[in-house]
């Protein structure tokens, strides 16, 4: 049984010498090695170190890229555009749980941040504009927030109706009801003027800067702090995927001006 044993254990040893160790070799002995072990150690199992090193570090971990489909964030971030985002800075999360540990800050208002919808699980790109304890407010698109209006350069609207609500007739304890359990209807109605609600513990405002045209916390209601995945860094590549350009004119409908743009703001 012993003998076996070690058999089995000098079997092992040999395959990893032969296979996984990098060979300390001589020019003229990389030569005469077999064309497939020399493809092997030169460049497949480089290449899968590198594959399971960016899959199972770098990506749960440490930094991950996003693809933007839609124009929710515009001009800030347009759609086509692809993100790189850290998933440290917010604390590293544990996979399978929902526990961050190692925070380098907090989430806070003006900061662009990567999360998970609460909604519909989708992974979304939008601004914080709000923390816990704070009581937000639209007052015909102007944002308030603890009853001061904000400025916010960032912001587009594209559409100059406005929503009118009137707000004197609102049930202000049903309407902060029915908005952190996600029930308002995203029916326009609250688009322009919403709240004033108040952020409760543990959670934050989302609100994308395309005012007009952003599914936000105005409808899905707050996000739980648990769901921010991370903050986009820079944009490292952005296509215009619309039918303003044909197909084959693609160096156009590479947008060159905004590669490299760095988004870590606030």
């Amino acid at each position: 049984m012993a003998k076996e044993t070690k058999k089995k254990s000098n079997a092992l040893v040999a395959f990893y010498r032969e296979w996984l160790a990098q060979p300390r070799l001589t020019k003229e002995q990389k030569k005469q090695m077999p064309p497939f072990k020399r493809l092997w150690h030169e460049w497949l199992w480089p290449l899968i170190w590198a594959v399971l090193v960016v899959k199972f570090l770098i990506n749960p971990f440490l930094l991950a890229a996003y693809e933007v489909p839609t124009g929710s964030m515009e001009r800030t971030i347009l759609p086509g555009d692809r993100l790189m985002a850290d998933k440290f800075t917010y604390g590293v999360h544990i996979p399978f749980t929902d526990v961050y540990i190692l925070p380098l800050i907090e989430p806070r208002p003006g900061q662009i941040m990567v999360f998970k919808s609460p909604f519909d699980g989708k992974t979304l790109v939008k601004r914080c504009v709000a923390k816990a304890g704070d009581t937000v407010a639209l007052r015909d698109k102007v944002l308030f927030i603890n009853g001061r209006p904000q400025e916010e350069p960032y912001v587009r609207h594209s559409d100059p109706h406005i929503f009118v609500v009137d707000t004197v007739l609102i049930n202000r304890s049903l309407f902060q009801q029915a908005w952190q359990s996600g029930q308002l209807a995203y029916e326009g109605t609250f688009r322009d003027n919403f709240g004033p609600v108040v952020v409760p513990p543990g959670h934050l405002f989302m609100m994308g800067d395309n005012r007009d045209d952003s599914f936000d916390s105005r409808f899905w209601g707050p996000l739980p702090r648990k769901y921010v995945q991370g903050r986009p860094l820079f944009i490292f590549w952005s296509w215009d995927s619309g039918d303003s350009l044909p197909l084959h004119l693609f160096w156009k409908r590479l947008r060159i001006e905004r590669l490299g743009k760095l988004l870590t703001v606030a």
